[in-house]
């Protein structure tokens, strides 16, 4: 569980402070013709939902938990939600998971964690919460103060549909006589004949830190050291993931012969690369960044079917917590990203090539040798229904180049969704919305731009290097058409087009 209570992006912190409910009483209506709801990223059938917890490939299928609340499309009482998919891309919602037990150390809620198979059982290590004095808390967010302790649950059922708790935590409280920040959503893994386990934590104005635990059985825990620690901002926040001082989410994995860490906060996703020192499990990083530059955060990986690292996260609303709560829904899990460690040691990467199973009617822009020409081709082109996929790759150069999408027509106010240029002002970068992404292009090399659109958000991927995720909103009972225009000449285009999306629900309500 990303730890905060608040409301989006920024409000991504700020926001997070019975599925079977859900499934009993059918969603209003409304939602069903809500443009804004996407047509082919998973979400509930309504209400809030955060962080992707444990995704993993058991008996031949994907399955998703996710932080949830029954009661509303606004952040508390947390239990996880459960889907399951063939191909990460087509889903089916299925009954609760993780319910807050009364009395026990997950009263307050079943915030985020990890599942993994011990002896063939499907075991999840979650934070469970409760309510305590301030004093006793280890979350605190100027709201609610929770004492957080790490859980086990375990399903032998071939689906995951059922789980047994133990009725203790596996780790009560942090480590005896250290004072910290947080103390949530541990990741264990595996090496040799022991269990490892990385839980987020913090050192109060010193920085966030990750906390290593090792276990020959998934219970019994041994608290060892700091695995990975860094600097935050040294000021007094009501949450103090807000300042840097709390690292929530860690993932921790060996992949292409590099270790990544990946941990969420002050309203980032950051990645780190280096080494692990097999001796002393003390991670060393030489190479770190941001995992996405827009609306996007708590994000989890798991393995494939076929041993890729596939990443998850949480794309939030940006818009007030009044409207979204009006509106019925809150969130919705990014698409499968997967990740690799390139020849230098920096991660990429791209959305799983099996989500193009959903194209359609395909739009392609043809080159020719008149510009006036070219530049009426472009405006012809069309995404309708805000869902879909577009491609552009151009080659970067001395001279400006830039792709905007916008509402059509062009004349409608506030227009612009999303626009990104590149040109030699700026070395090394692209422009996103005015922002500075750090991309590394040869001048004589191409930029290539990959775009999701899907009722109120776009997934952009550049050269799978970097990622921006937007959400954008429109008034009305419809969804607007989306057209694109180019800056700079069209010759500087090496490709083009535009596919419409089958949505993976007739009615929205099931994704």
């Amino acid at each position: 569980m990303s730890g905060a209570v608040v409301t989006g992006a920024a409000t991504c912190l700020a926001a997070r402070t019975g599925f079977i409910l859900a499934l009993a009483t059918p969603p209003r209506p409304d939602l069903a013709k809500d443009p804004r709801r996407p047509q082919f990223h998973l979400l509930p059938a309504a209400n809030w939902m955060n962080d992707p917890n444990a995704p993993i490939y058991w008996n031949g299928s994907y399955h998703m938990f996710y932080q949830y609340n029954p009661n509303g499309a606004f952040w508390g009482d947390m239990h996880w939600a459960h889907a399951v998919s063939p191909d990460m891309v087509h889903w089916t919602h299925l009954p609760l998971a993780l319910s807050p037990t009364p009395g026990g150390p997950d009263a307050g809620g079943c915030f985020s964690g990890t599942a993994v198979v011990q002896d063939g059982v499907v075991t999840a290590l979650y934070t469970g919460v409760v309510s305590v004095p301030e004093e006793q808390a280890t979350l605190r967010d100027g709201q609610h103060s929770f004492q957080e302790s790490q859980c086990l649950a375990t399903s032998v059922d071939p689906q995951l549909r059922s789980w047994s708790k133990l009725p203790k935590p596996v780790i009560a409280a942090p480590p005896a006589g250290m004072k910290v920040t947080g103390f949530r959503d541990p990741s264990p893994w595996r090496s040799g004949d022991w269990w490892y386990l990385a839980v987020g934590s913090g050192i109060p104005k010193k920085g966030g830190a990750v906390l290593l635990y090792r276990s020959r059985d998934l219970r019994n825990w041994e608290y060892l050291h700091v695995l990975a620690s860094g600097p935050g901002k040294h000021i007094e926040t009501a949450n103090q993931v807000d300042s840097g001082d709390m690292w929530e989410c860690p993932d921790f994995f060996l992949l292409d012969g590099k270790h990544v860490l990946i941990y969420s906060t002050a309203g980032k996703c950051c990645w780190e690369s280096g080494e692990l020192d097999p001796k002393e499990m003390v991670f060393h990083p030489t190479l770190s960044g941001i995992l996405d530059h827009g609306s996007f955060y708590a994000p989890k990986t798991q393995l494939d079917k076929s041993g890729q690292r596939i990443l998850w996260g949480w794309i939030p609303e940006t818009r007030p917590l009044e409207e979204y709560r009006a509106a019925g829904w809150a969130g919705m899990m990014s698409l499968p990203r997967v990740l690799n460690v390139n020849s230098t040691g920096s991660l990429s990467m791209r959305v799983n090539p099996d989500v193009g199973i959903l194209r359609r009617n395909e739009q392609v822009f043809v080159l020719g040798n008149d510009e006036g020409k070219n530049r009426r081709a472009i405006d012809r082109l069309r995404l309708h229904g805000c869902c879909g996929e577009i491609i552009c790759s151009f080659a970067v150069g001395q001279e400006p180049f830039g792709l905007t999408q916008l509402f059509a027509p062009a004349s409608a106010e506030k227009n612009e969704l999303i626009s990104i240029q590149s040109d030699a002002a700026h070395p090394g970068h692209v422009l996103v919305d005015g922002k500075p992404i750090p991309i590394h292009v040869d001048r004589h090399g191409q930029l290539h731009l990959q775009m999701y659109v899907d009722g109120s958000v776009i997934e952009l991927m550049v050269n799978q290097q970097a990622a921006y995720t937007k959400r954008f909103y429109y008034p009305g009972p419809s969804s607007p058409e989306i057209a694109l225009r180019v800056e700079g000449k069209t010759a500087n285009i090496a490709k083009l087009a535009l596919w419409q999306f089958a949505p993976i629900s007739p009615n929205r309500l099931t994704t």
